[in-house]
């Protein structure tokens, strides 16, 4: 088995890896620490061909693979960490799912500007009572003349204060099966979106609120039974999730090994001490096996949607691996990597962040399991 990278995509690589260290470097602490979305370098990145990457050349993408949008993530994530983000959201989420479902309609009304890096798209799933447990959603859509009402609220969307339309889990009626999703646009009649509250990676979130929210039928994505469709739509998602969670781990990776070879304590480097070497053996050795688990899950997806067992895995060790690596960095670091500084604490928050968006780690243990022995483990109490 071959696990280097073929030419065509060592060369695809070399190209952003000289685009980042002469476009993006410069600036990327900044562009960190500060909560505003960076318009200009998406416009940017989607001038080098960077977002809408696994996206059909119809609708206005790349016609790349998987792999490709990960090898753009994880080698942007090497000079500015907050970019990695935006080629993320081009690439993988919401926009992957939408562009998987939608009509040619409504392909031609979102996708320029968001493929130009003029607009973003947010995904409403999660709500104040449906986090892991996502069937409990309440969001609700009655049917009315021309469309639907939607009530209901989301928290914890990515992107929510500047989106410009929101991708909306909701229920059309009971059960798992009434499930499905509505596109629904910022300037919506009784859509209210909140004041932005911060993650403690800096990243913002707003709630949304819906009252009596007017939603035109050519707005819905996917009708009632369309929950499946888009939960393995999400399993892409998680792919753009591990690239991000590793990418940080490499960035901080590579700061403390320059650190090490320079800081001089005791009249010594200080990686000529043995417990510093122990900690980058272990730290290689992590972002190496995460790695080829990442590659395998989406060199695997090349043919159509990825496997959740695959995804799911990747994405479970990923997450470990990049905060792991990102919190000894900074003790390797001390104080330097405590700092805001460095972005190596940056790093840090946002590797924290990861194992919970995108399904908590112990979901996705719970999920491998259910893989390992061949059995369904349902969590809700059972009923007598």
């Amino acid at each position: 088995m071959n696990f280097q990278l073929n030419p065509e995509q060592t060369a695809f690589e070399d190209a952003v890896h000289d685009f980042a260290k002469a476009e993006l470097a410069k600036g990327a602490l900044e562009r960190a620490h500060n909560p505003n979305f960076p318009w200009q370098i998406a416009e940017q990145l989607s001038q080098q061909g960077l977002l809408g990457i696994t996206l059909q050349e119809e609708d206005g993408g790349q016609g790349g693979t998987l792999m490709d949008a990960v090898i753009a993530i994880q080698t942007i994530g090497l000079y500015c960490p907050k970019s990695a983000d935006i080629v993320q959201a081009g690439n993988f989420g919401p926009i992957r799912s939408f562009a998987e479902y939608a009509n040619t309609e409504q392909k031609a009304r979102y996708l320029p500007d968001l493929l130009a890096g003029k607009a973003l798209i947010s995904l409403g799933m999660s709500e104040p009572d449906a986090g892991s447990a996502v069937t409990e959603l309440k969001t609700t859509a009655r049917k009315v003349d021309g469309g639907y009402i939607v009530n209901g609220s989301k928290v914890f969307s990515t992107h929510s204060p500047d989106a410009k339309v929101f991708l909306i889990y909701l229920r059309y009626g009971s059960g798992t099966e009434g499930i499905g999703s509505m596109l629904i646009d910022r300037d919506s009649p009784g859509f209210e979106i909140g004041k932005p509250a911060s993650f403690m990676s800096g990243e913002r979130w707003s709630a949304l609120y819906f009252s009596d929210c007017f939603v035109p039928a050519h707005n819905v994505l996917l009708g009632p039974g369309g929950f499946k469709k888009q939960i393995s739509g999400f399993n892409i998602e998680r792919i753009g999730n591990a690239s991000r969670s590793l990418a940080l781990g490499r960035y901080s990776f590579n700061q403390a090994k320059e650190y090490a070879k320079t800081r001089m304590q005791f009249s010594r480097k200080i990686a000529e001490f043995q417990g510093i070497q122990w900690k980058f053996a272990e730290m290689a050795t992590k972002l190496e096996a995460a790695q080829l688990l990442l590659y395998k899950a989406a060199t695997n997806a090349d043919g159509g949607l990825p496997s959740p067992y695959e995804t799911t895995m990747a994405k479970y060790i990923c997450n470990e691996t990049g905060f792991y690596v990102t919190n000894e960095a900074l003790q390797i670091m001390g104080a330097s990597g405590y700092s805001q500084d460095n972005l190596v604490e940056y790093c840090l928050r946002r590797t924290r962040g990861w194992m919970i968006a995108g399904g908590s780690i112990e979901i996705l243990k719970n999920r491998i399991a259910e893989e390992v022995l061949e059995m369904r483990f349902d969590q809700r109490p059972l009923t007598k």
